[in-house]
Order: structure tokens, then C-alpha cells, then sequence
């Protein structure tokens, strides 16, 4: 067997930068793309406009359409996809088991009935949901970790049991509290559920970045101690694990990815599922390199389904939830049988 190169930091920046430069060649492309179409050449000099301020001679096709709805869009579904990519590798960490993700534990239902809760119940404030969204996600976590302990011990079935029940649970709690929004409200809200990137932001585009990179920053100090833990809890613990901390920051770090997620998108599953497992197949298992590789191979996935959505039978739009569940239920399936085979 050959031997595994150990981990550098030339081979961490590295390929970060990778993954950096083919998002930046994914995000120009999905700008361009629409009813209509603007070339990759018209697309960088509209946003070198924008960037030295020379918006003088500015079209109206960048102003308005490259500026006011791509753009936004397209940076939004690249912190969606960063956001529950790093959440699901953490609560795989933590629970060890390759099948976590925020969509499959019930962590996104959780989240999405407290974001519909703080939407009826305070409706003019924007930032409720996504605490009620946060919530919400924390609630379940600490649920699905509870009833997935068999003898002391995380069981994996048990705990996938327990995440399907907790979801189909609140979905059901979820449709109770939609038959008594008007008509109005009821569409729009079933079509965020489904995964949604272009509803207004509760917040400033800028704040949600802010909040997004520093919990992934939060959960990447942990990654050296999440390699120990994978080797199991107490193992760690006799190698000078902190598991109370370590816990504590990537449970309430992955819970407020997902709540913050939730709150702008509605449930888009399998992100945080389908993309640490590839991520992990190219890269190895190392969560000093998984984590960033995530974070962003998260922001090229979700890119790439939201162009698929806008443009497959465009003028109309599908959800992006819709197209991610179209490649990552199958990658569930096939997980599953070779889990228990």
C-alpha cells in the first residue's frame, strides 16, 4: 500500500486556490447566463466598472441586470452552498457517520418551521426568522443527537432514523401552519421551501457574508481535534481532546450555517451531503483540508444547480432545492447500501 503524504500547508492553499479559481470561472459564467445571455468579455468589464467606480458609461443591461439580480444572486447561492457544505462535514465529524447532513437529520425542517414561526408570528421583523431559524436547528440537533444513543453510544441507523422522523415530523407541523397563511403568502412560502435564491435577504448581503465566514472560521479551529475525534470520543479524550468544546463550537457553528441558510434559501438538501463526501474522495479525510475544500466546493455546487434551474426551461424557474434532490437522493441511496453492505 502506498503511503499517505502527510498534510502541508503549500497542499492546503493549493488547493484551495484551485477550487477558488474554478468558482471564479463557475460564478462568471453563471452571470452571464439568463433569458439573456451576456458574454464572459461583457460580464468582466461591467464588474470592473462597478469595482473602480466607473459607472458613468455603465449599460443598463450591466446596471440592471449583471449588478442588481445576478450578481447578488449568484454570491448568495455561493455562501448557501459554503454554509451547509461545512455543516454537514462537521455533524459528519461529530457523529461519525458519512450519511449526516443538515437536509437528512431534520436540521433544515427544524430550522425552516422556526424561520415560518418568527415570519407569522412578527412578520415586519426581518432578523426573527433568523433566530427562530437558529433555534430551531439547535432544537433538532440536540433531539436527533439524544435519540440517536443506543447504550451510551452514537448509532448510526438509529440516528438516521430518528433524523427522518424529526424532519417528516416538522414538515407536518409545517403544512398545519401554511393552511392558514392567505393565498398569496402560501405560494410564496411553498416555493421557498423547496429552496429558493431569489427572495428578498432579511439582512444586508454583506452581514450574511460576514456571519457565514466567521462561523466557518469558528468551526476550522476545531478541525485538527475533529481528525482525533473520528477515531471516537474516548480515544480523543486520552490524546487531550477538549470533546466538550469541540462539540459545542461545531454543533452551535453547523446549527447556525444551516439556520442562516434556511432563513434566505428555505431547505436545500443534500449539499451538505453530496459534496464533503466528493470532496473527501479527492482530497482525503483530513478535516484541516476538508473543511475549506467544502466550504468551497459547496459554492460551485450550488452555483452550478441554480444556473440548471434558472436556465433548463427558462423563462420559467425551478427550484434549486429540486435540482440538488435530483443528483443527491440517488448519492443517499448508493451511501446507504454500500453503509450496510
Amino acid at each position: 500500500m502506498a503511503a499517505v503524504k502527510p498534510l502541508t500547508l503549500r497542499r492546503v492553499v493549493g488547493v484551495s486556490l484551485l477550487l477558488g479559481a474554478v468558482l471564479l470561472v463557475v460564478a462568471a459564467v453563471a452571470v452571464g447566463l439568463g433569458p439573456v445571455s451576456i458574454s464572459a468579455r461583457a460580464v468582466g468589464g461591467c464588474l470592473l466598472q462597478a469595482a473602480t467606480g466607473n459607472t458613468q458609461h455603465m449599460s443598463n443591461d450591466c446596471r440592471l441586470i449583471v449588478l442588481d439580480l445576478r450578481l447578488p444572486r449568484v454570491l448568495l447561492a455561493l455562501l448557501v452552498g459554503a454554509a451547509l457544505s461545512v455543516a454537514g462535514a462537521g455533524f459528519q465529524a461529530l457523529l461519525r457517520n458519512p450519511l449526516a447532513d443538515p437536509y437528512v437529520l431534520g436540521v433544515s425542517s427544524g430550522a425552516a418551521l422556526g424561520a415560518i414561526l418568527a415570519m407569522i408570528v412578527a412578520p415586519n421583523a426581518p432578523l426573527a426568522s433568523m433566530g427562530a431559524a437558529f433555534v430551531g436547528a439547535l432544537v433538532t440537533v440536540a433531539a436527533v443527537y439524544f435519540l440517536g444513543r443506543r447504550g451510551g453510544q452514537l448509532d448510526s441507523y438509529t440516528l438516521l432514523l430518528a433524523g427522518v422522523i424529526s424532519a417528516s415530523f416538522f414538515s407536518a407541523v409545517i403544512m398545519f401552519l401554511m393552511t392558514s397563511l392567505p393565498g398569496r403568502d402560501l405560494r410564496g412560502i411553498t416555493f421557498w421551501l423547496m429552496g429558493d435564491l431569489s427572495a428578498p435577504l432579511p439582512v444586508r448581503l454583506g452581514w450574511l457574508m460576514l456571519a457565514t465566514w466567521l462561523t466557518i472560521g469558528a468551526i476550522y479551529t476545531t478541525s485538527a481535534d475533529l481528525n482525533l475525534l473520528s477515531a471516537g470520543e474516548r480515544e480523543a479524550t486520552h490524546l487531550g481532546v477538549n470533546t466538550g468544546r469541540v462539540k459545542l463550537i461545531v454543533y452551535l457553528g453547523g446549527s447556525l450555517l444551516t439556520a442562516l441558510a434556511v432563513s434566505v434559501s428555505g431547505a436545500i438538501g443534500y449539499i451538505g451531503l453530496l459534496v464533503p463526501h466528493v470532496m473527501r474522495m479527492l482530497f482525503g479525510s483530513d478535516y484541516r483540508l476538508l473543511i475549506p475544500a467544502s466550504a468551497l466546493g459547496g459554492a460551485i455546487a450550488l452555483i452550478v444547480a441554480d444556473s440548471l434551474a434558472r436556465t433548463v426551461i427558462a423563462p420559467t424557474e425551478l427550484p434549486v432545492g429540486a435540482m440538488t434532490a435530483i443528483v443527491g437522493a440517488p448519492v443517499f441511496i448508493y451511501l446507504l447500501r454500500r453503509k450496510l453492505g
